[in-house]
């Protein structure tokens, strides 16, 4: 008959307190010997490469998540940093035409105080504040007037020639009507012959006149006219305006040319007003009318 086996749980064995003992005396053998050899450096080398594949698996859910919020942050710094370029690219573009615009205005200006030299009468320089919108005149609103010495009559000027004239100011401001205008007439004169004429504000638009011409008058295409002096407002020798065409009317005896200006007030917005003696011309005028009318 077999004999039956202890069962585990009455088996008998060392007691717990030797057991702990026996493992705290070896555990503190294996600290001084790994302490000093190195003995169990292998051990712990095939254990950690064991174990490095569990690790990764384990940290694979924080590193996903560490990447996709990199990515995120990237594409925000990116998107933030794109922005910057564009709003920065733009500043600079309005920087760089703005002092494009500086530029051409203080080389504007400086060929406006050159032609100061050559005109022999004082100036103002004047800055277009508006342009009043109105299909029947052409004018311009300037940022000075009466306080500045401007007065109706005076005529405005830039390096290209002569502009217009002003016909209406306040203390603060002046308005001129341009050489295209139908309300403006200069007394001007052929600089190719000398021959003296009237150029008026055309019909056409950009346009000017110069009327009751006799048809055998000499003037012809590509003539250039200039202010004559006569009547005091406009000094002799300001450029006015080229000839673009003349109508001649053999059965009416009368000759017609068309003029374009020479100055280009659309282009510019600084301008000079000559300080001339409009009194005294307009007194010269009237002298002249009442030893004609005599």
């Amino acid at each position: 008959m077999q004999r039956q086996g202890t069962p585990p749980l009455f088996r008998r064995g060392p007691p717990a307190e030797v057991r702990l003992v026996v493992l705290v005396v070896l555990a503190l053998v294996l600290i001084i010997m790994d302490s000093q050899w190195r003995m169990l450096e292998p051990a712990r080398r095939t254990i950690a490469v064991a174990l490095y594949p569990f690790q990764r698996a384990v940290m694979a859910p924080r590193d996903l998540v560490q990447q996709v919020n990199e990515w995120v942050n990237a594409a925000n710094r990116i998107r933030s940093e794109n922005e910057a370029l564009q709003r920065q690219r733009i500043e600079l573009a309005q920087v760089a035409s703005h002092a494009a615009q500086l530029a051409a205005e203080n080389a504007q200006l400086r060929r406006l105080l050159g032609v100061t030299d050559t005109v022999d009468q004082s100036a103002v320089v004047v800055e277009v504040m508006y342009e009043p919108a109105n299909a029947f005149t052409q004018r311009l609103v300037f940022n000075k007037g009466s306080k500045a010495g401007l007065a109706p009559g005076m005529p405005v000027i830039d390096e290209g020639g002569v502009v217009g004239q002003i016909v209406r100011v306040t203390p603060m401001t002046a308005e001129a009507a341009l050489v295209t205008d139908e309300q403006v007439s200069i007394p001007v004169q052929l600089l190719r012959n000398g021959l003296r004429l009237i150029a008026f504000g055309g019909n056409s638009p950009g346009k000017m006149e110069v009327r009751y011409l006799a048809a055998n008058a000499d003037i012809k295409e590509g003539d250039t006219i200039v202010t004559s002096g006569v009547g005091g407002l406009f000094p002799a020798g300001l450029p006015v305006a080229k000839v673009t065409s003349v109508e001649r009317d053999t059965a009416s005896g009368f000759a017609r040319a068309v003029c374009e200006p020479l100055a280009h007030p659309e282009r510019y917005r600084h301008f000079l007003v000559l300080q001339v003696d409009v009194a005294r011309a307009e007194s010269n005028r009237q002298e002249v009318d009442s030893g004609g009318s005599d």
